[in-house]
């Protein structure tokens, strides 16, 4: 009876954000509000325009926008909880809040994490493979990729949090964090979690740096490629390439520095979080559309359509 009444002492978990200053916690308000609806309105842009444009009816920008919904789902996982935090005095979570938001950020960047692999081997065909490329990336391979995602992302998740929502919390309850993350929330267990330290380490961290290396052994196979075959159609590709490594490295950097580095540094966890959750989600359909001719030419097709304006209306 002792061991439950521990185990349900703890109800919330205090969210000390990033600084204690009223007059900067406004000024973070403001930034990361604005950010926020950037994140909104730019990756519903890219899903709008490959729905609706059938110019980007292709498998590479299907992805595209399946990348952009994982992104906009990751950043609204707990962004919007912290930007109302800036608010407020007193930053708290739910336990059971707390363990949602855990499992969805892993869920979502799990998700993701396959979903760029799923990128690479669309660019793999379409690059080293080009007369057979159609055939490859059919429907149904398309399909089995993005459930694959989806399904990652769920056994990623879950075989963290299976253990994690039966620890104890009996004590301190603070997260020096914005967000409840899975190596700060463990820590605070009243109970041995160096198993469970070792498991996340192997989960998230190594399988953040397995997937980062192969992905970038990938990109260099393709840009040797594309090297030996110059052309004005290598050009293109050459672009392609670089705006999907510069999102690679994006969303892998800031992962891997943060399980292969748990528990140590506070404050640049702290940073690095914001980076992976609310950053990386921005920076994609800034780098995917300015640097895509087909991309722009699809938003400007839809700006002198009504459905442009009508998504404008909605979101703001």
């Amino acid at each position: 009876m002792d061991t439950l009444n521990n185990r349900s002492s703890v109800s919330e978990f205090i969210l000390l954000g990033l600084s204690s200053s009223r007059e900067i916690q406004i000024l973070f308000f403001a930034i990361f509000f604005l950010v926020y609806v950037a994140i909104v309105v730019g990756n519903f842009l890219i899903v709008i325009s490959v729905i609706f444009d059938n110019h980007l009816h292709s498998p590479m920008y299907f992805l595209l926008a399946n990348l952009s919904f994982f992104d906009l789902c990751l950043s609204s996982v707990a962004t919007p909880k912290m930007i109302a935090d800036f608010l407020r005095k007193c930053k708290t979570i739910s336990m059971w809040g707390c363990m949602t938001q855990m499992f969805f950020m892993h869920f979502f960047g799990g998700g993701e994490m396959s979903l760029l692999i799923a990128m690479a081997i669309d660019r793999y065909v379409a690059i080293c493979k080009p007369l057979h490329y159609q055939t490859i990336m059919n429907h149904r391979v398309l399909i089995v990729l993005l459930l694959l995602s989806w399904t990652t992302g769920f056994i990623h998740s879950t075989s963290q949090m299976v253990f994690t929502v039966g620890l104890p919390f009996c004590g301190p309850n603070v997260v020096d964090s914005i967000f409840c993350d899975l190596p700060l929330v463990i820590k605070l267990a009243c109970t041995e979690t160096y198993n469970l330290e070792l498991l996340v380490i192997a989960d998230s961290g190594l399988l953040s740096l397995v997937c980062f290396i192969l992905l970038l052994t990938s990109y260099i196979i393709m840009l040797v490629t594309i090297w030996q075959h110059s052309s004005s159609a290598s050009s293109k590709a050459v672009s392609t390439l670089s705006a999907h490594i510069t999102v690679v490295t994006l969303f892998f950097g800031p992962a891997i520095f943060i399980y292969a580095f748990p528990f140590n540094s506070y404050s640049v966890d702290k940073f690095l979080s914001i980076f992976y959750s609310v950053i990386t989600p921005l920076f994609n359909p800034i780098i995917y559309t300015l640097r895509n001719q087909e991309m722009k030419a699809a938003i400007k097709r839809l700006s002198s359509q009504h459905i442009l304006g009508w998504f404008l209306k909605f979101c703001l």
